[in-house]
């Protein structure tokens, strides 16, 4: 149970941080943003806002509470945020947040309940689950950096690497691409990924492409020069078992990087971009290349002074 004087505490945060977001998301005609994020030490949740469900996730943490405890505790919560945002209680999905080990820990299937839902984000739409998966199926925090690739990508050839559920495919489609090449070790994120495509009308079997693969090997095959726009967005760490070696960016992404240039046209752009808070890129690696580092100008203001990721734009000279 929440003690009179800390539920107040955290109404009174709430209150003040979904005012702020839920003004800024209004101008910009945003449906899906974060509302609000660890601000207080006492209440270390995660709340997202997905059209009219909000998705509560609590960071694991020691807190000390028996289980029957624990959950009067949830349902403290979970009241003060229905009051606060006007979201139905039943709208309301509540998960527990771990930090992700590997990229099987993504994969892994949480709950059954194929329970879909279809939200909108920049005139495009996305299938998500707020309960099956450790993820909802949409980066809300890579919204900036979806649109820039829908700004460049008329007349492209691009490739998207563990392409996830595809948006940024469903983004470079949406940009008028020649082609869409999107690349995942899960088939279930890649039929995802097509349903996506699908749902905003755009799927063209004969310019969109959804393969299984295992991207360091899968970029040991591709043709030199072919390529416009790719974009690369890996997990931290790796050692699925479908994987013939494990994955370690830090350790790895000057190959993958400079095999991707191999691969794209003098003049190419790669998105790059990691979660690893502690990643340092390693510029004298690569190969006849410009690197740009864009993560403040791709951080959304749901995610000001709270995101820890990196994002790079990196150019192949001509």
């Amino acid at each position: 149970m929440i003690s009179p004087e800390k539920a107040v505490m955290f109404r009174n945060r709430l209150v003040k941080v979904f005012r702020h977001m839920s003004k800024s998301a209004k101008k910009q005609g945003l449906s899906c943003y974060r509302i609000y994020d660890h601000d207080l030490p006492e209440f270390p949740l995660c709340i997202e806002k997905y059209e009219d469900w909000l998705y509560v996730a609590e960071y694991r943490r020691n807190h000390h509470m028996e289980l029957a405890e624990h959950e009067q505790w949830l349902e403290g919560c979970k009241e003060i945020i229905a009051e606060i945002t006007g979201v139905a209680a039943t709208r309301i999905v509540l998960r527990t947040r771990q930090r992700k080990s590997n990229r099987q820990d993504q994969y892994q299937k949480l709950d059954d309940e194929q329970q879909f839902i279809v939200v909108r984000e920049q005139g495009l739409k996305f299938r998500i689950n707020l309960t099956d998966y450790l993820d909802t199926g949409l980066f809300l925090d890579h919204r900036i950096t979806r649109a820039m690739v829908r700004e460049v990508s008329e007349g492209k050839k691009v490739l998207n690497l563990f392409c996830y559920t595809g948006s940024f495919s469903v983004y470079a489609a949406a940009g008028g691409a020649d082609e869409v090449i999107s690349v995942d070790l899960s088939r279930t994120y890649l039929k995802w990924a097509t349903e996506n495509m699908e749902l905003n009308g755009l799927y063209d079997p004969n310019r969109h492409s959804y393969l299984h693969e295992d991207v360091k090997q899968y970029l040991q095959t591709l043709p030199a020069g072919y390529f416009d726009l790719v974009i690369m967005d890996p997990p931290t760490f790796s050692n699925s078992k479908r994987m013939e070696d494990f994955l370690d960016i830090q350790r790895d992404h000057p190959v993958l990087i400079n095999q991707v240039l191999t691969a794209m046209k003098p003049g190419g752009s790669l998105y790059f971009s990691t979660n690893f808070s502690r990643f340092q890129m390693d510029t004298e690696a690569l190969l006849n290349s410009t690197v740009k580092d864009i993560s403040r100008a791709t951080t959304p203001f749901d995610f000001t002074g709270k995101l820890n990721r990196f994002c790079f734009l990196i150019k192949k000279n001509g």
